[in-house]
């Protein structure tokens, strides 16, 4: 019961400021039509309610599992199987993400197709994939993470002179959006659980990151999509 009030008081923080301003904004500057912001208010009301179910459905269900998962894949000590699941989750999880599919529906429809939402969402949840596969690596084998990051920013900045200036600020949105409330608990939790088996509860702490090293993935991804399309 106190996990259920703790994420309704949190939703409730969460989206009660954005509410406020929008509703003085409404009778102060803006006025929209009564019945827009009545939709406003609606559609507040099911974010909030949706926001609740999938807050505890995350620390229900994908927290405890994605640490599971990640702790039976290293008592294997099999370093291919590691590698390939952390890539497969990374796919199939980012495939699932909605801020994912917001934003390739909007490039679609900017881009009056030229850039379909599925070969976005593919390029996207492919480079998050190969990037936490990356990631499971460099758990293992103790990798610094500023030589990834350092090495995987440059390739980005090099990428970014010879693509499509189109496709640049889309590449860092990309990387934004994999951020999302799906991916980043189960990645994170991945990471953890591989992390306290390997290199031991002192250091579970080698499982974050994965999100900063995930992010980097969409980026090269749609930057070489755009090389593709240019």
């Amino acid at each position: 019961m106190d996990n259920i009030k703790d994420t309704v008081l949190e939703v409730i923080y969460s989206i009660l400021p954005i509410t406020l301003v929008i509703t003085i904004l409404q009778f102060t500057l803006i006025w929209l039509p009564m019945e827009t912001f009545l939709q406003f208010l609606i559609g507040v009301l099911m974010v909030g309610v949706g926001l609740i179910f999938f807050l505890l459905g995350v620390n229900v269900g994908l927290l405890p599992v994605g640490e599971m998962i990640g702790s039976a894949l290293s008592k294997t000590k099999r370093i291919g199987l590691i590698v390939f699941f952390g890539l497969l989750l990374g796919i199939v999880v980012t495939i699932a993400e909605p801020d994912v599919r917001v934003l390739s529906s909007q490039v679609d429809k900017v881009s009056n197709g030229a850039i379909p939402s599925s070969i976005l969402i593919l390029a996207v949840a492919l480079g998050v994939g190969i990037f936490v596969a990356l990631a499971m690596l460099r758990i293992i084998f103790n990798i610094s993470i500023v030589i990834i990051l350092a090495i995987g920013y440059g390739i980005i900045f090099l990428l970014a002179a010879f693509t499509d200036p189109v496709f640049v600020p889309l590449s860092f949105d990309s990387g934004g959006v994999t951020t999302g409330p799906l991916t980043v608990p189960f990645i994170l939790a991945l990471g953890v659980g591989v992390a306290s088996v390997i290199r031991g509860k002192s250091s579970t702490t080698d499982g974050f990151g994965l999100v900063a090293l995930a992010s980097i993935g969409p980026i090269l991804s749609v930057l070489l999509l755009g090389v593709i399309y240019a």
